[in-house]
């Protein structure tokens, strides 16, 4: 990779009529044109100020900013990489001096007109070396913005000076402002506008920074770039595939234009990004290379290790589709057609569990197996089993070792098995101690939001996932009086409070409105809760939540929850001893007929 770069300080007329050797390029994974108008006001006012107060004196200059490009060594083409909104408005503001003046009769004009009219013209087009004749249509900027029809707009702009009738496109509006600016300006002050003229062409300055390879001023923009939205690594990602298929086939190249634009629509509505889902894709795509490393590469890296050929795949579009759907499904409860497993309650329930995870890790081994096993005729139950038994490897892990690494290491081996196996293995827990069930008493506090779930979902009368935001309700509220409980030191009290025992889940706006009153006053709000288990705790007898009845609910949800762990654990285990040993003697069918009739899931 070619590391070399050049910075050289140059003002707007020197850079821009460098064009004229290396023609500025808006590659095609830029975003479109978006200053606002109050952008243009910005700078045309400080250009305005900035040339009165340096009015003759050369050594005052104006930073602009830098500009990032790639000098591209097989056409004659400066790719734009970081400064492409600025560069755009610098070719709008001298198109619309120029159109002023230029206006009216020739032989009216003035010598400072005929002057800037002279110096203007090569920072726009392309000259005659010999007899300085204008070719219009020959415009030192060129925008190839994938899909985007302000490509024409900008060139029509700059080629003719005029924009189409009612043109509502960010190119016309800011160019009819800056006329409309110039003009505003020029009335006010006709004998500063020639001193702004020359201020914008030979004071205003700006910084070059020009890289040998793309990669090279790609990872320049990152390290300089802190304002705006960064450019993504899914942008580079679209220009590579479409300039992949443009040379190998065009017949696809609107397909991929369409499809990739619905993705990028769709992951905005599940509250994803493209970029996310190439992330999660890299995990799928390291699996099937059998990459169990812990650490995690960056995201463009990944993909430049192979020359970007993994991006090039047939069935890459329709793999980060599949992703989506969980996410859609998982974060916006929508059903996907001919997709069973996303109607399942208790799928539905599970994937509610583990999205409270405390950290995303979880994701990866999840995609990977519905990437790898949504096409199996069992998928629906196999997937409910593997979801279970993972939700449970994770809670028990995080409560022991509540630590990220405490799990990574597992959960890429387990990534890269789901590929060989639809039952792969998983360590064994241990859930009988006594030290377990002290770990469910005053649990891990990144791990309550989970066990509240898996707590709520193991009441049969909790149907479906619950519904809008909740919020973790303390039933011994957190702030109390002194003289509620006697000869109890408020360090007791206050370690009781955070038990699981003391702890529902509760709708949020329930919760306010229930505020940190005390028992017999809150079960009325209880009452309206669509949550089972809170419901269900107005019905309590109890007019007043001490810490005796914190004692008795610890170990009960305990019990609740290593009861339900129990059923995930032994359900999954005994399918895959009946798949490795392929059995079908009366031993392991009396087995899963026992298994079923306690409840379990036996495929």
């Amino acid at each position: 990779m070619n590391t070399e770069i050049s910075v050289h300080k140059k003002c707007v007329k020197d850079l821009l009529r460098s064009g004229k050797d290396s023609l500025f390029v808006i590659p095609e994974y830029q975003r479109p044109y978006n200053w606002t108008e109050e952008q243009i006001d910005i700078l045309f006012d400080d250009l305005w100020n900035f040339s009165n107060a340096a009015n003759d004196d050369m050594n005052q200059t104006y930073f602009l900013g830098s500009v990032v490009s790639y000098q591209r060594q097989d056409v004659k083409e400066q790719e734009i990489i970081d400064g492409q909104q600025r560069i755009t408005t610098l070719f709008l503001l001298l198109r619309a001096i120029y159109t002023k003046l230029t206006e009216g009769n020739s032989e009216n004009r003035t010598k400072e007109e005929n002057n800037f009219i002279k110096e203007i013209e090569p920072t726009i087009w392309r000259t005659d070396k010999f007899t300085g004749e204008v070719n219009y249509s020959d415009i030192l900027l060129r925008s190839d913005v994938i899909n985007n029809a302000g490509n024409k707009i900008l060139k029509n702009i700059l080629e003719t000076g005029k924009v189409l009738e009612n043109a509502k496109d960010n190119y016309s509006k800011n160019y009819l402002r800056l006329i409309y600016l110039y003009e505003l300006h020029a009335k006010e002050d006709p004998m500063k506008i020639y001193n702004f003229i020359f201020s914008i062409l030979n004071q205003a300055i700006l910084l070059p920074v020009t890289a040998g390879s793309e990669d090279t001023a790609l990872n320049i923009f990152s390290t300089l770039n802190d304002r705006g939205l960064p450019l993504s690594d899914a942008d580079i990602f679209k220009a590579k595939i479409y300039n992949y298929i443009s040379k190998n086939d065009k017949e696809k190249v609107q397909t991929f234009i369409d499809s990739w634009r619905e993705l990028e629509e769709n992951a905005g509505n599940a509250g994803e990004s493209i970029q996310s889902l190439f992330y999660y894709y890299m995990f799928y795509l390291r699996a099937l290379e059998g990459d169990e490393k812990t650490t995690t590469p960056g995201l463009r890296k990944y993909f430049l290790d192979s020359k970007f050929n993994r991006l090039y795949a047939d069935d890459l579009l329709s793999n980060l589709s599949k992703i989506l759907n969980l996410w859609l499904v998982i974060n916006n409860g929508i059903e996907i057609e001919d997709e069973l497993w996303s109607k399942n309650n208790d799928i539905l329930k599970i994937l509610d569990c583990l999205k409270v995870y405390t950290n995303e890790f979880w994701k990866y081994p999840v995609i990977t197996y519905y990437l790898v096993n949504s096409n199996k005729d069992d998928f629906e139950d196999d997937f409910l089993l593997f979801l279970r038994r993972f939700c449970a490897f994770l809670l028990v892990t995080y409560l022991r070792y509540p630590t990220i690494n405490a799990v990574k290491s597992d959960i890429m081996k387990l990534n890269s098995n789901i590929i060989t196996s639809d039952k792969p293995h998983f360590n064994s827990l241990e859930i009988d101690s006594e030290e377990f069930k002290n770990m469910l008493k005053i649990p891990n506090l990144k791990m309550v939001r989970m066990l509240l779930l898996i707590l709520t979902y193991a009441d049969n009368n909790q149907e479906k996932v619950i519904s809008g935001k909740w919020e973790i309700e303390h039933i011994f509220p957190q702030k109390w009086h002194n003289n509620y409980i006697l000869n109890v030191s408020d360090e007791v009290i206050k370690e009781k409070i955070e038990h699981l025992g003391n702890k529902i889940p509760f709708e949020k706006k329930l919760n306010i409105e229930a505020t940190n009153g005390y028992f017999g006053k809150k079960k009325a709000s209880y009452n309206q809760s669509k949550i089972s288990i809170t419901k269900e705790m107005a019905k309590s007898n109890f007019e007043e939540w001490g810490l005796n009845n914190i004692d008795a609910r610890d170990i009960e949800v305990a019990n609740t929850i290593q009861k339900e762990l129990k059923k995930w654990i032994k359900a999954y285990d005994a399918n895959l001893y009946i798949q490795e040993n392929n059995n079908t003697d009366d031993e392991v069918l009396s087995m899963i007929k026992k298994l079923e009739a306690e409840g379990y899931t036996v495929s």
